[in-house]
């Protein structure tokens, strides 16, 4: 592989005036500095990244760490975060799994955007200790720096429980995400304080924020069906799931089964009748998170953030 040395030694002239010309300083004269360049096309040379990022201190690179891709979730999400960062100058690059969290203590990155079970919050102050620089999307950690750009969970779980409420019923489903999961837990720490306060009964089934999870779930409230349900699906996977099953059944949604979801994802929008879902706009969260870790990195004065959230109605529900 080509190196600045043969570079220097081809155009007669130190590594130093080599290295100063390819990074463009003002130091090397523009005849120079030409000279040199054509020199490093005609050998292909290419720039030792992992060098570059030790003498600078910086990769403009910047991680976002998930759990996993699966789902219509994600997208949005990441979409937001990498527009931001390109506003600022930075690339993006997505790490999923135990291995990747190396990253961030070997300074392949400048910051991490962090929405991953997989890190343990002791892990993340480690790092946070060492000087790097966190922003927060699943859990709540105080440090100089690490941030947090949370969703109104609990707002969220409010206004799905009070729509229930509204709507006469006074026993609701809970259906509940990984016992992992930051945001469901919240969500269902919520529903349940609004639901004693309204005196609404409730019971929990677990699921795994996926589709089969729901699909199970209805399954099992169908074989006991004695009236028409209310449901609080803690993600819109498993309402979509709930939604598979019970359509091959003759229960149908809206008039056997009420369902509510949380997320507002895209696919959502093209069942019958139309899920009600709490909303949040994932683009403009990814973008928060990014603008803040860039004001982190920064060293600028920054505060920790939370995502607004709507109810959204869609299903016709009738009074019970």
């Amino acid at each position: 592989m080509v190196s600045i040395k043969d570079i220097a030694k081809k155009a007669g002239v130190s590594i130093s005036t080599v290295s100063c010309a390819l990074n463009g300083s003002p130091k090397v004269t523009k005849e120079t500095t030409a000279k040199i360049l054509a020199i490093a096309k005609e050998l292909n040379y290419i720039p030792n990244a992992a060098a570059r990022t030790l003498k600078k201190r910086e990769t403009k690179i910047i991680g976002a760490f998930l759990t996993d891709y699966s789902g219509s979730f994600f997208g949005p999400l990441l979409q937001g975060i990498r527009e931001m960062l390109n506003q600022k100058g930075y690339d993006l690059i997505v790490c999923s799994g135990t291995q990747s969290h190396r990253f961030i203590p070997e300074r392949m990155i400048d910051g991490a955007i962090i929405l991953d079970a997989t890190f343990s919050s002791e892990e993340i102050l480690g790092y946070a200790d060492r000087g790097h620089k966190l922003v927060v999307l699943d859990r709540e950690v105080i440090h100089p720096n690490i941030r947090q750009v949370l969703l109104d969970n609990k707002a969220g779980a409010e206004l799905a429980i009070q729509y229930l409420a509204d709507k006469g019923f006074t026993s609701i489903v809970f259906h509940t995400g990984p016992e992992s999961s930051y945001d469901s837990n919240q969500r269902l720490q919520s529903a349940k304080e609004i639901a004693e306060r309204l005196q609404i009964n409730y019971i929990e089934l677990q699921g795994e924020f996926n589709k089969l999870s729901g699909e199970l779930a209805a399954q099992q409230l169908v074989q006991n069906y004695s009236q028409p349900v209310a449901v609080f699906c803690l993600n819109d996977e498993m309402a979509i799931g709930m939604y598979n099953y019970l359509a091959k059944t003759n229960y149908r949604v809206g008039e056997h089964f009420h369902i509510v979801g949380f997320d507002n994802i895209e696919i959502s929008h093209y069942l019958q009748p139309r899920l009600t879902t709490i909303d949040y706009s994932k683009q403009k969260w990814g973008a928060l998170a990014s603008e803040v870790l860039m004001k982190l990195i920064a060293n600028e004065s920054v505060e920790n953030e939370q995502i607004h959230v709507t109810l959204l109605e869609g299903q016709s529900v009738k009074k019970i």
